[in-house]
């Protein structure tokens, strides 16, 4: 099943039209095992060419190597890309122990200088803060990220991992665009207070890791197996019994998949994209990939639609689900709510 170009939609209530799928960048610098580079960016001119439009990174990606990769691409195609980046997840490359969430105006203030600086760009058109630090005013951080706006640096704001209340409270400062969080028929805790707060605010969803960081896909079964350095391996839910379990619970994701010919990915990323009817808001997953083979095929994912009777197959798989998302989940919402 193929989809040669994505339908729209807005990105927050007065925001730009994208592609109803983005492309989630950050396996092309780190994270995932080697890239090949040349690859990876054939397959940004082919997500462009498929509707894409909203292109996905973080400062912290790659230790902003990533933005770098991608800053060719965005010039080059400046008035067609909608680029979002973010900040708040402060790592050392010297010392890979080190990982702090910062959220102070100066830092943010900062940071936002070095991811244009990275990205080549004179304006960010969606910045997000990453993480969470509770320990800083909600009102003081979105209060920068607001300043940022008024110089002419960011034209949108976003949010990551937040909980309904804490969206409440931001929008409340500046209009939020985006809320960025793990949505997955695997990974369904954000249902319980940041999308129904969204819909309600008018702010769109942009899912990440729809496809459970490529375990909903099937192309592995533990991440003991994948290569060293890639950060599944210390995934809770993708490993040991764990993923034993998880793995059984693929059965009527490949049921639904040999109905309608597709593969589990198509299946996995439809259900995502009906999210949008199902709670009445943006919804823009953005999967990963560095392959164009890959891109084609979560794109075409936009035209599988999944009957009533096969929704309700896959609506109680996240309450069986075995490991957190996170060995450490204090940085997210569930870790707050």
């Amino acid at each position: 099943m193929t989809h040669p170009v994505l339908p729209t939609a807005p990105l927050g209530t007065d925001g730009p039209l994208v592609g109803v799928q983005g492309l989630g960048c950050m396996g092309m610098s780190e994270f995932y095992g080697p890239t090949d580079s040349d690859e990876a960016r054939a397959t940004l001119d082919a997500a462009l060419e498929a509707g894409v439009t909203l292109f996905d990174t973080a400062d912290m990606y790659g230790h902003g190597r990533n933005e770098e990769f991608l800053a060719p691409f965005v010039r080059a195609n400046r008035d067609r890309v909608v680029i979002a980046t973010k900040f708040a997840i402060d790592r050392s490359e010297e010392d890979p122990s080190r990982r702090a969430i910062r959220n102070d105006p100066e830092y943010i203030r900062t940071a936002v200088e070095g991811s244009l600086r990275r990205l080549g760009v004179e304006t960010i058109d969606l910045y997000y803060m990453h993480r969470r630090d509770p320990a800083v005013p909600l009102a003081d951080s979105v209060g920068a990220m607001a300043e940022l706006v008024k110089a002419g640096k960011v034209r949108r704001l976003g949010l990551s991992e937040v909980t309904g209340a804490e969206l409440r409270e931001a929008h409340a400062v500046h209009p939020i665009a985006a809320v960025q969080s793990e949505w997955s028929v695997f990974a369904r805790d954000v249902e319980r207070s940041a999308v129904p707060t969204a819909a309600e605010l008018g702010v769109a969803f942009v899912p990440y890791s729809p496809l459970g960081r490529g375990f909903l896909t099937g192309a592995f079964q533990d991440a003991a197996t994948l290569t060293a350095g890639d950060f599944r391996r210390s995934s809770p839910r993708y490993t040991g019994e764990n993923a034993v379990a998880n793995g059984e619970l693929l059965t009527p994701l490949r049921e639904i998949a040999a109905a309608h010919d597709v593969t589990l990915a198509q299946v996995a990323l439809a259900w995502v994209q009906q999210r949008a009817q199902v709670h009445g808001l943006t919804v823009v997953p953005i999967p990963g990939t560095r392959k164009r083979s890959r891109l084609a095929e979560n794109t075409g994912a936009v035209a599988l639609r999944l009957s009533a009777e096969e929704l309700a197959l896959l609506e109680p798989l996240a309450g069986r689900v075995a490991g957190e998302r996170y060995a450490d989940m204090s940085n997210t919402s569930v870790g707050r709510e």
